[in-house]
């Protein structure tokens, strides 16, 4: 690894990097989980998922954006010329769509729904999430593996972002998969019992599986914290 210490190109290309992970595939994904998560035993959801993916990720998604301008003036570069140039483009405009999307949704109730009951911005609003998640998980991969590489640097990108990055990624996948799955039982057992209830079903499964016979319990209250 060289010693000398990093370019001025360098130095903001670092923090642009920093920023917009945690703005897109920390901060984003958050607010995410916390909706599919709260809403399945509350109705007082949507001020924990604005707050997430607003009033803490709005700043970052902006200051993201300004530094990944300032890096390629930095670096003699004209601007929105390369595929990660104009995909960080696309997602901040991406990003103010959804959230003047969630802030539709919220205070505007339109009369007509589908037959589950969801009204049509809703699943737009779901579907554009996802999105704005997973190019910026392509952004964040190109930038590591392409973009920096497009200017002579000293110093390359160190090898444990890169694996930081995969391990993130597939950690995500799981966990979005997981809580897909224990979200949609929550919605048909009933808010705060599901984990109750899931794991009884399970208990239930092994047992008869195994051919043991379930003895009997005692009746027990269950407080949902």
């Amino acid at each position: 690894m060289s010693s000398f210490p990093l370019t001025p190109f360098e130095e903001k290309a670092r923090i642009h990097a920093h920023i917009a992970f945690f703005a897109f595939i920390v901060a984003l994904p958050l607010g995410m989980i916390i909706a599919r998560y709260l809403r399945t035993f509350t109705n007082s959801w949507f001020w924990p998922h604005a707050i997430v993916n607003f009033v803490m990720t709005g700043p970052l998604v902006f200051l993201a954006f300004a530094w990944g301008y300032q890096t390629t003036t930095t670096s003699g570069l004209p601007h929105f010329t390369d595929p990660h140039q104009k995909v960080g483009l696309a997602l901040l405009i991406m990003y103010l769509i959804q959230v003047f999307l969630g802030i539709f949704i919220h205070f505007v109730k339109l009369p007509f729904h589908f037959p589950g009951g969801r009204h049509p911005q809703n699943y737009l609003h779901a579907i554009l999430g996802i999105s704005i998640v997973a190019l910026a998980t392509w952004q964040t991969r190109y930038g590591l593996w392409t973009e920096w590489a497009v200017v002579d640097v000293i110093h390359p990108v160190n090898a444990m972002c890169r694996h930081f990055w995969l391990g993130i990624t597939i950690v995500s996948l799981f966990f979005f998969y997981g809580k897909s799955k224990l979200t949609d039982y929550s919605s048909r057992s009933g808010g705060c019992m599901v984990l109750v209830s899931f794991f009884s079903h399970v208990s239930t499964s092994r047992r008869q599986r195994t051919g043991e016979h379930k003895p009997k319990a005692a009746k027990t209250k269950t407080m949902c914290l």
